[in-house]
């Protein structure tokens, strides 16, 4: 079943927008913030002034998961893709052809496996770089590189010899440390977002990511990303307890 959310004023979209006719499911957010869930967001946009559409195309970069229905004029349609909003589409837009637009948005995102969660953690394959909430932990590429790696398996063990093949693409044994000294930098980045401990060394060699302290990470008070902290900046959210509908 494809899921999509909704970003609105009103707890549920409007008849003639309402995916959920077509089968499709609608999210109720990650701890009450609907933008931090991975999928498309419909956004009615009719009461909103021209400031407003822009500033919540431009916080929904770099994901590209908005479709913001409402904008009657085309040349503020055309701006609005230009920012960043997967379509921008007039009222009258038909649930059929919206459908076919959101699937469009949908499919890409399947393409790759562009995020990846690692408890409080969005991995970012677009970006090359890890988020925690609204703030990016600005790591090096082979920093991500590893970090990514080590996911493909969550918790279970990756040798040197595996991240120099994937990461750093050798094929050989370097006479360097190079791969003890970006674990090391990763893992002082990881720390100063409170994510300290999630790579472990493992007993036998190589790292792992330590699966007890992701759970424990997920536990926490899930944080903002730049599209909910807008919304919530502007008063154009709900209370978040009318959002936590599952």
């Amino acid at each position: 079943m494809t899921t999509f959310g909704w970003v609105a004023g009103m707890r549920d979209p409007p008849w003639q927008w309402d995916l959920r006719r077509l089968g499709w499911s609608l999210c109720g957010g990650r701890g009450g913030l609907r933008a931090e869930c991975r999928h498309v967001l419909l956004a009615d946009a009719r009461e909103l002034s021209h400031a407003e559409r822009e500033g919540m195309a431009e916080a929904d970069r770099p994901a590209w998961r908005l479709l913001m229905l409402g904008i009657e004029e085309p040349a503020e349609r055309a701006a609005l893709l230009t920012l960043g909003c997967a379509e921008a589409l007039p009222a009258t837009v038909g649930l059929r052809e919206l459908e076919a637009r959101a699937h469009r948005v949908d499919e890409m995102f399947g393409m790759l496996p562009r995020w990846r969660s690692l408890g409080p953690l969005t991995l970012d394959l677009f970006h090359r770089d890890a988020r925690r909430g609204g703030r990016w932990l600005a790591l090096h590429p082979r920093e991500f590189g590893v970090l990514w790696r080590l996911a493909d398996n969550a918790g279970q063990r990756v040798t040197r010899v595996q991240l120099l093949r994937d990461v750093w693409r050798l094929n050989h044994e370097p006479e360097t440390n190079s791969v003890e000294v970006h674990i090391s930098r990763l893992r002082s980045k990881l720390a100063e977002f409170g994510c300290e401990g999630l790579v472990a060394t493992d007993p036998r060699g190589g790292y792992r990511l330590y699966a007890d302290r992701m759970f424990l990470l997920d536990d926490a008070v899930a944080e903002e990303d730049a599209l909910d902290a807008y919304l919530r900046r502007n008063a154009l959210w709900q209370a978040e307890a009318e959002l936590e509908d599952g």
